[in-house]
């Protein structure tokens, strides 16, 4: 019996490229499909959620806590602002109305993801977002995490040229919230939400539970 896990995952949260190799691993030990659900970051898609410049202690944690994170998983990993996947002023928060990137990369997760390659796309394009790389919207980085993904990128760049994904967005968030969460990553499985890269064990002890096989 393969059991579908639906995730929603976010180009510019940390704790969702953090969880990306254990999404990997889930997939490879059990009979699952990992249904990749890309939504917006929070700051594009409930900037009412964005944080409080006058209360800047969730930020700083967020930040300590990923970089913990990342060297408990031996990750690399350095907060994204060359360039920042969001156009937003870090001293305000205010986000900025023409945004170049998280909508092409958010559009391209999405043709990935129908070809049968979402997991892998976001496993190079948030590693190389989150690893340190200077200038990654430039020069030929972002095609070559998308060739180590298996895809080609002029490919993809053609089938959402007035294509319908961000559409396809929209609804995954939507589904999100009726999910009963609005955080990512939040992995779902039979209508039960798992929110944050630390529930990954508990996801899979779930799995065991659901007798699904180990492959």
């Amino acid at each position: 019996m393969t059991e579908t896990v639906d995730v929603y995952w976010s180009f510019r949260s940390p704790y969702s490229y953090l969880v990306t190799p254990d999404l990997v691993r889930l997939r490879d030990d059990f009979d699952v499909d990992v249904c990749l659900r890309i939504v917006y970051p929070v700051a594009i898609r409930n900037p009412s959620l964005v944080f409080d410049s006058s209360n800047p202690h969730k930020t700083r944690y967020i930040v300590m806590d990923s970089r913990r994170r990342a060297e408990f998983l031996g990750l690399p990993f350095r907060i994204p602002a060359r360039p920042d996947p969001v156009v937003q002023d870090p001293a305000t928060m205010a986000v900025a109305d023409e945004q170049p990137y998280i909508h092409r990369l958010s559009a391209l997760g999405v043709e990935a993801q129908r070809r049968g390659k979402g997991l892998e796309y976001v496993l190079e394009v948030s590693a190389l977002i989150f690893d340190g790389t200077e200038g990654w919207d430039e020069g030929d980085h972002l095609e070559q995490a998308v060739a180590r993904a298996g895809l080609n990128l002029d490919d993809l760049d053609a089938a959402i040229d007035g294509g319908d994904q961000l559409e396809e967005v929209e609804r995954n968030q939507q589904a999100l919230d009726k999910a009963g969460h609005w955080g990512v990553p939040t992995m779902v499985v039979n209508g039960e939400p798992f929110f944050g890269q630390d529930r990954i064990d508990t996801l899979r002890w779930r799995l065991d539970q659901l007798g699904l096989a180990r492959t």
